[in-house]
């Protein structure tokens, strides 16, 4: 399929560059004189590139007045795509000792973030060689990261445009349930993600019956009936060349044939909810807020203590990430902050039903970017 969205690698390289105008604006602020990036989000987030999860180190050395040095294995500076304007490439060979190389290059720095995301195995090895205080590099980047600019929206509705053709697919009775195993529902899912253009599926949760109130359901061999709930929730990764991946996060609930009125209340209320969630995000409300606004709801009809869980994460390179909307959390919601509304109500050993989508908050409201029907559908 081809992409609504055209990114040129000098468009990137100017986001690049304001990314790291705005880090080092915010390291001064903080005393920080220098960034170690190596697995995570942080990383291409900041220049485009994934580090892989090995055991040979990647890292990125930010310092307030130099230019950034990215050290990687030789063996994979193939993939590294160049912006000369932002960093330098130092690979290094099966003899050297990565290590060292990064600690000579934060030799003299006091205070440094490390990624919050690296492996302990290489911490350690850092404060065995380095006598810098360490920090969780998420002091600098979270506040910066949590307001997506104007190509990470663009990301993110791509991503969920994409993934609602899938869940269009999933309430409008294109995919097959009764009869079927939740794993093959869940195949079947991922492999329309991939067709509808993600570059890689993160989950794809499918949950019947009773495992319907099982929030994080792993899809198992258990063949879906008549008259049953089926919570579906899905989502994948949108990418550009050259750029970060961006996520997409959806859940729908279908049933099977006739539910107990109870599941029809619950669905109900569950659906008004949600929409009093969407309805309240702006700018300056709270993310504690927020969660009262359809948890009391909810409680309002007796269902306090099925609902379980939050009612959204935030969403951008990492599936979850800041900020989160739950009791407790006292921020305020920024234009820019993309997260999920998705509250849910489950029963145990019964049924349960959840509706999620990703919101940007803007200065009066939001941008919805999932657009599929919330109303509760029958499929066969």
């Amino acid at each position: 399929m081809a992409s609504r969205l055209s990114i040129s690698a000098g468009d990137l390289t100017k986001v690049y560059l304001s990314r790291l105008g705005k880090v080092r604006e915010r390291m001064s602020a903080l005393g920080v004189d220098a960034l170690v990036l190596s697995l995570g989000a942080d990383l291409p987030w900041l220049i485009g590139y994934k580090a892989m999860p090995l055991e040979r180190l990647t890292a990125l050395v930010v310092r307030l007045h130099e230019q950034p040095v990215l050290v990687v294995p030789a063996l994979e500076e193939p993939r590294v795509v160049p912006h000369g304007e932002l960093f330098k490439v130092r690979p290094w060979r099966e003899y050297e000792d990565p290590y060292e190389i990064v600690v000579r290059a934060i030799r003299g720095c006091s205070r440094v973030g490390m990624s919050d995301r690296m492996w302990a195995a290489s911490l350690l090895k850092f404060q065995l060689n380095c006598t810098a205080n360490f920090i969780p590099a998420s002091q600098v980047t979270r506040s910066l990261r949590s307001v997506k600019d104007l190509i990470e929206q663009a990301m993110l509705a791509e991503a969920a445009r994409r993934t609602d053709e899938v869940a269009d697919a999933v309430i409008g009775g294109e995919i097959n349930f009764i009869g079927r195993s939740e794993r093959e529902i869940s195949m079947e899912i991922s492999e329309r993600l991939l067709d509808a253009g993600l570059n890689k599926v993160n989950f794809s949760i499918v949950g019947s019956g009773p495992n319907s109130a099982s929030p994080h359901h792993e899809p198992g061999r258990r063949v879906i009936g008549e008259s049953e709930a089926v919570v579906c929730d899905f989502g994948g990764e949108f990418q550009l060349d050259a750029s970060a991946g961006y996520c997409s996060d959806i859940t729908r609930t279908v049933v099977t044939g006739e539910m107990p009125e109870r599941f029809i209340e619950l669905y109900s209320v569950l659906e008004i909810a949600q929409r009093r969630q969407r309805e309240h995000v702006r700018a300056g409300v709270s993310c504690e807020k927020l969660d009262e606004v359809g948890r009391s709801y909810i409680e309002n009809f007796g269902y306090d203590e099925y609902f379980i869980h939050r009612t959204g994460h935030g969403i951008g390179i990492e599936e979850h990430e800041e900020p989160y909307i739950v009791a407790g959390n006292l921020d305020y919601v920024e234009p820019g902050n993309a997260f999920s509304i998705e509250p849910g109500i489950y029963i145990p050993n019964l049924y349960g039903a959840r509706i999620e989508d990703i919101v940007i908050a803007t200065e009066s409201g939001c941008d919805v970017l999932n657009n599929v029907d919330r109303s509760l559908h029958r499929v066969g």
